[in-house]
């Protein structure tokens, strides 16, 4: 098998997959990639499966060599990627030469991106997923983010390389909006129609303190006018959930799957992507639509992905 050998790990580099659906009920999350479209879009560049195993680095990349050689595709925001020095374009599958180094540096904009190779990174599956959940150290190499000296597996390829293109306006429009768009969440009727207004007519700010769990967001604290408990209940990927400050909080891959505050809305499944590009400071405001028009949304999304014209050999 190619390896790829780590030679700076960056920030916070993982191995992610599409994640781990379905064990809420035994307490673990999802996981599985902060911008799952982009890891979708980047194995198809390398011809792996939409699920295939990725290295997702987050606001700074890492140095990576190649002593076999590879085949990879970047994919997701722009690391300034060079690979012996020349520069590596996002969206574009590349050949790599044995005995190369791929050097990426801070996010020029956006918060992730992702190095995927043909064959994929292979590890050890846990229920059924190569994706690491940092939180309880499982799945992924290890259950942790990667360190120097570390030496990863890449599968065998399945075709020869050919050289293969994102369509210019397919990347237009996954680009990060300033505006998610959500749904009325279950206790919205806990809030008064004035903390309403303020949620959706304020600009948040997200927080230093957000990670994989969850975007803790600053701004306008947002009032309930309830005074009751909640029973603690299963909470979705993208609930918004407000505690006692008043602050909202997106929940995200490794979110805890119950809660005890009140959810105000749930970011659109279309939308949770670009959650997944927010980077602290990164100012969002919110906009309310239908359950309707969140699924047509959807359908609409994988309708582009699904496009013949998506990849351009």
């Amino acid at each position: 098998m190619s390896v790829i050998q780590v030679q700076i790990p960056g920030l916070l580099t993982t191995v992610q997959d599409l994640g781990r659906e379905g064990f809420g009920s035994i307490g673990v999350s999802p996981s599985g990639a902060a911008d799952p479209i982009s890891l979708r879009l980047g194995n198809r560049l390398v011809a792996n499966p939409d699920n295939g195993a990725t290295l997702e680095m987050t606001l700074l990349g890492g140095t990576f060599f190649f002593p076999e050689g590879a085949v990879l595709a970047l994919a997701g925001s722009e690391f300034g990627a060079t690979l012996d020095g020349s520069p590596v374009d996002l969206w574009t599958s590349v050949k790599t030469r044995p005995g190369q180094t791929l050097r990426l540096g801070p996010a020029r904009w956006g918060a992730r991106c992702y190095l995927c190779v043909q064959g994929g990174i292979v590890v050890a599956p846990f229920l059924g997923s190569a994706s690491t959940h940092i939180l309880s150290g499982l799945g992924g190499f290890e259950g942790r983010p990667l360190r120097k000296g570390d030496v990863l597996q890449i599968g065998p390829a399945m075709r020869p390389y050919g050289k293969r293109t994102l369509a210019p306006e397919v990347s237009d429009r996954l680009l990060q909006r300033a505006v998610l768009r959500v749904t009325p969440g279950p206790q919205m009727d806990w809030f008064p129609e004035s903390s309403l207004r303020s949620f959706y007519t304020n600009t948040y700010r997200v927080s230093e303190q957000s990670n994989r769990m969850g975007l803790r967001l600053e701004g306008a604290p947002v009032s309930q006018e309830s005074d009751g408990q909640m029973i603690t209940e299963g909470v979705s990927l993208g609930a918004v959930q407000v505690p006692p400050g008043g602050l909202p909080i997106i929940l995200f891959v490794e979110q805890q799957t119950t809660g005890g505050y009140p959810k105000i809305a749930n970011v659109i499944s279309a939308d949770l992507h670009r959650v997944g590009q927010l980077r602290p400071r990164d100012e969002i405001r919110f906009e309310q639509v239908t359950f309707e028009v969140a699924r047509s949304l959807l359908i609409e999304q994988e309708k582009l992905l699904a496009s013949k014209e998506l990849i351009l050999e």
